[in-house]
């Protein structure tokens, strides 16, 4: 189990049953982001990386 394992399991289980739009999430990204500028290359990976999940399956 990685040590982020953790934090992705709260997440799943205080608000898994929860819907939102990717408006909202990139808007969470953001203010994290401004929260904590160090963390903007990987939160710019993870966005980018949630964006292009399916590129695969259009080829």
């Amino acid at each position: 189990m990685y040590f982020t394992d953790r934090g992705i399991e709260e997440l799943a289980d205080r608000r898994g049953a929860e819907e939102v739009s990717l408006s909202w999430l990139a808007e969470r990204l953001r203010e994290f982001v401004d929260l904590n500028p160090e963390f903007e290359t990987s939160v710019d990976r993870l966005a980018t990386w949630l964006a292009r999940l399916d590129d695969d399956e259009d080829e």
